[in-house]
């Protein structure tokens, strides 16, 4: 994060000081309403180097698809547990 200067630490102090229904937010969007939200769009769980031996046809055919052919692999894999959970 950038260092504040000291006209912008003037500007939050001035912000700070002011009562919140005389801050204007009229340029700040509306939050999405809850059944719009995506839930877990964004969710990143950890993830685990490990070693899994598959055919040399498949390999070479996700490699053939150009960068990221592991995090296609990895989606996959998360599609077929999702369905299998249904």
């Amino acid at each position: 994060m950038p260092k504040l200067n000291a006209k912008l630490r003037k500007d939050f102090e001035a912000l700070r000081c002011l009562p919140d229904d005389q801050i204007d937010t009229g340029d700040i969007p509306e939050r999405p309403v809850a059944d719009k939200a995506l839930v877990g769009l964004f969710y990143r769980p950890m993830k685990e180097s490990v070693t899994i031996r598959l055919d040399a046809d498949m390999l070479d055919w996700f490699k053939s698809k150009g960068r990221g052919y592991q995090t296609t692999i990895n989606w996959i894999l998360r599609q077929y547990f999702a369905e299998s959970r249904k």
